[in-house]
This record gives C-alpha cells, structure tokens and sequence, in this order.
C-alpha cells in the first residue's frame, strides 16, 4: 500500500475554493470541508499489552498458565520470538505508542521516578508524537482502555493540563488508570478527564471492567460509522502486581506449581522446545546469582510460594481470557478479517519486586523495606483478594522468564526484555501458525503500523519538527520467515543494566539485583562486568563467550557509549528507592513552596504529587465538621489506601485517626467519647523525632481544643504513602486504609473544610 498522507499535520484549514458574489445567488455552490478520509483499504489495528509478562509465562510459549486466546491468534497469524522491550513498563509504553527509543522519549524510567535530565524528565517531547494522534489525523477512530504510565505525575490531578494524557496525545477515547499499577478489587478510574465513581457490584474486577469497556467502544464507534478504521489499544493493569484474581479462577490452579521454581523452568523448557518457540539446541541458563534453590527451602515456605503462585496463574489466565473477549467482539464486526490484533505479552519480563521472600504490599519495596516470608504466611488464604497488594517471590518471576536469565529491571538480558508476540491480520498473513525469529523491539511497532496503514511518518505534526522514527518496519516478515531483520544494532539501559545487540551479538553488563531496593550510589559503572553472548547459536544467553572474544567485546561496549550519546542515555544513574520521592528529587509541583492547604468536602482522588509533602516532618491536620447526632460516621480526610497512608474519621461519633506504616503497623488513636451534635473543630497534631527519614514522632487528637487521645508513631513511611491512591475528603475512593469499615465509608455529616499544614524541618 503506498503511503500518500501528508508530512504536515494537521491538514491546512478549510478555504472555499469557488467563486464568491455579494451574495449567495451570485456565488458558486457552497461546499463543506469533508472528513478526513484513511487511505484506502487501511486495516483497523487492535493493540494489546499486558504487563510484566515473562517469556515463559503462557503455555503458548511454553508456560505454565493456561492462554487460549494466544492460542487461536498465533494458529491463525504469527508467533515472534525475538521481540524485545526495555525492561520496565513507562519506558516500553513510550517507545511503543511513539516509535523512538525510550530516552530519546525522555522515559529512561517510571514516571515517578523521573529527574531532571534530558532522557529522564518522563516528559514525553512534543517532537515525538504518538501513534494515536498521527492515526487520528489521518481518518482513524482510538481509544486507550487501561493503563496509562506515560503521564507526568504533577500532572494527573483534576487541575490538569491534561495534553499529555491519553486524550491529549491523540486518543479520542479514554478509560483506565494513571498509575504504573492499580488495584483490581477497588480501582481508581478515569474516563477521559472525569473520576469513574466506585462500582457496588460485589464481583467487580478491573480486569472484566477493562474488558467490558473496550468491547462496549468497539462495537458502537463500528455501528455509528462502519466505514471509518479505528486504533484501540487496550492494556491491562494484569500481570503487574497486585496479584488479585477471583477465588473462582485461583481455586483452578490448587497444586499445580507445588513442584517448584526449578522443576517448572525444566519443564517450560521442554514445551518450548516442542512448541518451537525456542531452537532444539537451546540451554536452560542456570539460576540468577541470589536466588534460592526450590529444595533449599522448609515446608511452610514451599506451601506459601507454591500458592502464590497459584493466585499469579490464575491473574494470568483471567486476563488472556478477558482479552479473548475483547478479540471476539472484534471478530464479530464486519471487517474483522482486515484487523491487525498485535498481541504482546508483556511490557517487560515477570517482575522480581516481590523481593526474595514475597510480598504482601508492593509499597515496601518501594519505600526500601524487604518483607519477611513468615508474616507473609499468616495471610496465605487471604491472597489475591482485596486485603493484600500481594506479589510472588523473585525466583517465580525468573522462572516466568524461561529459559533466560533475570528478570524485570534487567535490561542487560532476555529475562528483562524478550517478551512474546503475536500477529493476526487474516487479509494479510498467510502463513497461519508461523514464527518469525527476525531481532525486533518495541520501538518497530510504529513504522509497522504506518507502513501497512499507508500512512506518511510526519515531519511536522501540530506544529511541531518531528524527530525521525527511530523503529524498522517488520511488515516484510508476514509473508517471509527468512527475510532477514532490518535491525542491526538495539542498544539497552535501564538503571544501568545495559546491553547492545550488533548483528548477531549481545554485549550484556548486568548492574543491581532488581529485589534489592536500595543501591549504594559509589559504585562504579566502569567496573561493571561485561558478558558476550553470540545468539545464531546460543538463543538463551547461556554461553558467555567474553574471554574468548576480548576484541569483539570492546568493539560493542565502545558502540554502547556511541547509541548512549546519540538517544539521550547519559548521565548514567543508578539511584534507586531515593528517586521515588518527588521531593527529594525536586520534580515540578502544583504545592510549590506552600505549606498550606484547605480541601473541602467532594475533593477525591487527589494524587500525591499534588498533595501537601507530609514525609519526614511535622504536620497538622484541622478539620471543621457540623454533625446530625452522636452517631455520624465516616471518613473525614484520608490519604493513602491499604499499602500506607492515614485516615481520620468518626465511628459511631468517635474521632479516630490511624496511621497505616506500610500495611506493617497501624497505630490508632481514638476517643472514648462521641462527638455530639452541632459543629466541632478536629485537629491532629503530628511532632516529628527528626534525625534522617521515617523515623517517628508524637500523635495529639484533639477535639473542640481538648486532647482526646496522644501516643507515638514508632515508624513513619519514608518515601511514598501509596503507589496509585492520593487524597480523598468526605468518603475513602480506593482501598481502605485499615480494613475497620466498608467503604468507601461516606460521611454522615457535613464537612467544612479540611486544613493541613505541613512543617518542614520540624
């Protein structure tokens, strides 16, 4: 299909191109600017992306978790096993919606993580336009379902701007969450701009909703204008931690992961080589350096790990099954065949977040705290339910990556960044059950859509120069097993684990362990150890050929440096937990220098990165209320949800204040008395111990002046409250920040205002 759209977007304004008289009669026929038609034949495109996904995950690819729905695509399309990510989910995201490398996107990391160097402000250039806005302004209908991690994160409240939210960068449609991760019991939503309020049903899951939403936009943009093609990019928060699944779909899996790690790495590898997906010749890599042996391990944490993993599985299958309703939905349209469904299972490999141990509330590791497997144990029949925000232990999520090494965050290997792709477009690919082993990566979704859509990459989209695509198109290899890549050098860097693929090799330098939160900040780039890995014969990484290659070795690393300086890589930084608060880090904020602010009643989902600072300092919070009776309830100010944060509120007329350190500690201060009828002044008066960061501090809860209770916080968290939840007045919209009420536990009375100050160096 020739590509004949313009190189300037948008298209010049309408100017009436006839003969004008002084009045109408006089003039030629009026005629209106007609809509802007696609290139002939444009096939629609459905993209789907699920989330921390290891290569050896789905029994499409020789995994463990049930997939029919990768099943029935790749038997009717094309299986890629040498597609590549970035090792981390805002990086990848951008690369894929824009076509250039994720520093070059200014995405060197998560959102909330973000400094200020040009590859890391996570920002994304307005040079670098998206897919969605290019295919909208040449006749496409889009939408975004899901996650969205590629927004500022002092840009997500209702303040806005919201250019570079999904609507602003080019999807006329948006529903999902503006987060790296998301609860899936009780989510915090938004269509387009607008809070989704929380659902009553008692079944609800994000995953179905997801689902639900996506089907529902498909089927009436198709009714209302049959002829137009449309983009839905549709992405799950699922299998990103929390690891949350129905009990129905959890009790599926009861016992099948009790043989271990070790044995379902074996095994994978074993249906992967029936499968094909890997060459008959590949080698099981040994375990990742720190991870332990499935035998070295006692009864109790066998059976704890065996069952989250279970809940993991049944996470896993619930989406693919959800996903294989939304390709349904698309089947059913009648220009199904002329779909293009790009399927990618993962925007990095399994996670290893979870920490050695497992994890029952992710927040720790961000906030720089590993979890012990023994507290974890007494939870182990509430997992994967609304309690928990749960995640496996690190050596699940390597073996999820079968048969490479690491995992997530490790950009130097296949572990962090070989992810499963499939292809089915049936007007267009013939070779149904193919696979295609060309070297791609993320940034060649891009130019493969532009090229089979007949559309021009522009030059200069709303005003703007555009840096060229820095992806290859791929689409030659539907119809050819053995053409050859037109990739020959990637390079990769995620917090300093880096590689670089040139023509057939890999250069990998391995950095930090990613179940290690924090990192010490002397070490040393230049005394990073490098492997050599020759992939025509050694598909897994296995052989390390560095001592046999010297020359070839520091041929590649000097290349690295060349990519390094080309797409914005330097400086190299390596912090880690410390670059989760925005503070610290300096990031714009719409507090600015205050250290006041009043909220009123109705004011919910305020994310923390427009939230007052109240970490590792002094704090008030004055609340002015007026009561029916002594027996009102309900949230007053909350902020945070069940992985940290506060809550002050009434139970049956008692002020109560609680302090969630982490989902660990819940110290609760609360009057023995109710509080009448009539207006009443609430103030909790918090004194900072001071001496570094998280460190404790005294608790005054005062009511109408009077101290009505007083203690300590032992520990207070350091980094972050919570990894999604913000600020809500007057109702708890989220997960609960101790599990005492139902919510989202709305007040009964009226709420005047709520006043916080915060008191820095205090």
């Amino acid at each position: 299909m020739a590509a004949k759209t313009p190189e300037i977007l948008p298209r010049p304004d309408f100017h009436f191109q006839g003969e004008v008289g002084r009045t109408f009669k006089d003039s030629d026929p009026a005629t209106f600017p007609q809509p802007v038609q696609p290139p002939e034949g444009a096939p629609n495109i459905v993209l789907i992306l699920l989330d921390d996904v290891g290569f050896g995950q789905f029994e499409t690819f020789g995994g463990g978790v049930p997939s029919p729905t990768m099943d029935r695509l790749s038997k009717e399309g094309l299986r890629y096993n040498y597609f590549h990510t970035t090792a981390l989910c805002s990086p990848t995201r951008a690369a894929l919606i824009t076509g250039r490398n994720h520093h070059s996107a200014a995405f060197a990391g998560i959102t909330e993580a973000a400094t200020g160097f040009d590859g890391y402000t996570c920002i994304l250039p307005r040079s670098c336009g998206t897919v969605g806005e290019v295919l909208r302004q040449n006749g496409y209908m889009t939408a975004w379902i899901g996650k969205n991690h590629n927004t500022p994160t002092w840009e997500t409240s209702a303040a806005g701007p919201f250019d570079r939210w999904a609507n602003g960068l080019g999807f006329d449609y948006f529903y999902g969450f503006n987060a790296g991760d998301m609860n899936h019991w009780h989510p915090l939503l938004f269509e387009n701009h607008n809070l989704v309020p929380a659902s009553d049903d008692p079944d609800y899951h994000l995953t179905e909703d997801l689902a639900d939403k996506a089907i529902n936009w498909v089927r009436q943009v198709k009714s209302i204008a049959p002829d137009k093609p449309y983009f839905l990019y549709v992405a799950p928060g699922a299998t990103h931690a929390p690891h949350q699944a129905p009990q129905h779909w959890i009790d599926q899996f009861k016992g099948r992961f009790d043989m271990g790690w070790d044995a379902y790495r074996e095994q994978t590898m074993e249906r992967q080589k029936k499968l094909g997906v890997v060459p008959k010749d590949t080698l099981l890599t040994e375990r990742s350096r720190g991870l332990p042996a499935w035998d070295s391990l006692n009864a109790d944490q066998k059976r704890l790990y065996a069952r989250m993993m279970e809940v993991f599985a049944a996470y896993g299958a619930q989406v693919d099954a959800a996903m294989g309703r939304v390709v349904d939905a698309v089947k059913d349209l009648p220009d199904a065949d002329n779909t293009m469904i790009i399927y990618i299972a993962g925007d990095n490999g399994s996670s290893a977040e979870g920490g050695l141990e497992g994890s029952l509330n992710e927040n720790l590791f961000f906030n720089g705290f590993p979890e012990k497997w023994e507290d974890n144990l007494k939870a182990i029949d509430e997992l994967g339910g609304p309690k928990h925000f749960n995640h496996f232990p690190s050596a699940w999520a390597h073996a999820m990556n079968t048969p490479f090494q690491w995992t997530k965050q490790v950009a130097s290997h296949f572990g962090g960044t070989r992810n499963p792709m499939i292809i089915s477009w049936p007007d267009r690919i013939k070779d149904k059950g193919g696979l295609r082993d060309q070297f791609l990566h993320v940034i060649d979704i891009v130019p493969t859509i532009y090229e089979v859509c007949g559309i021009t990459q522009p030059k200069e989209l709303n005003g703007v120069q555009q840096k060229p695509i820095e992806g290859l198109s791929f689409a030659h290899t539907f119809a050819d097993a053995k053409v050859p890549s037109k990739r020959k050098t990637q390079y990769f860097e995620l917090a300093v684990n880096r590689g670089l693929y040139h023509d057939g090799w890999m250069a990998s330098a391995p950095s930090f362990v990613p179940w290690e939160p924090t990192r010490d900040e002397n070490w040393d780039p230049d005394q990073q150890v490098w492997e050599l890995y020759k992939l025509d014969d050694d598909f897994s990484q296995a052989k390390d050929l560095a001592g046999k290659h010297p020359d070839k070795l520091r041929a590649l690393q000097d290349l690295w440096w060349v990519e390094a300086a080309k797409y914005n890589v330097l400086p190299l930084d390596w912090r880690a937990t410390i670059r989760m608060n925005a503070e610290l880090m300096g990031r714009p904020s719409l507090v600015g220098d205050r250290t006041r602010a009043t909220y009123r009643e109705g004011m919910v989902a305020l994310p923390g990165a427009a939230c007052l600072p109240m970490l590792n300092k002094s704090w008030t919070i004055t609340a002015e209320i007026e009561l029916e009776d002594d027996k009102s309830e309900g949230m007053i100010v909350t902020q945070g949800g069940s992985e940290g944060g506060y809550g002050l509120y009434l139970r049956k007329g008692k002020p109560t204040f609680v302090y969630n350190y982490l989902s660990k500690e819940r110290p609760t201060f609360a009057s023995d008395q109710p509080l009448g009828k009539g207006k009443h002044t609430l103030v909790v008066d918090f004194k900072y111990d001071g001496g570094g960061i998280g460190k404790g501090g005294g608790v005054t809860l005062k009511a109408n002046g009077k101290p009505v209770a007083e203690g300590r916080i032992e520990r207070t968290v350091p980094i972050q409250f919570a990894i999604f939840e913000g600020l809500d007045v007057g109702m708890d919209n989220g997960s609960a920040v101790d599990w005492t009420y139902q919510m989202p536990f709305k007040f009964t009375g009226r709420i005047e205002r709520v006043e916080i100050e915060v008191k820095p160096g205090k």
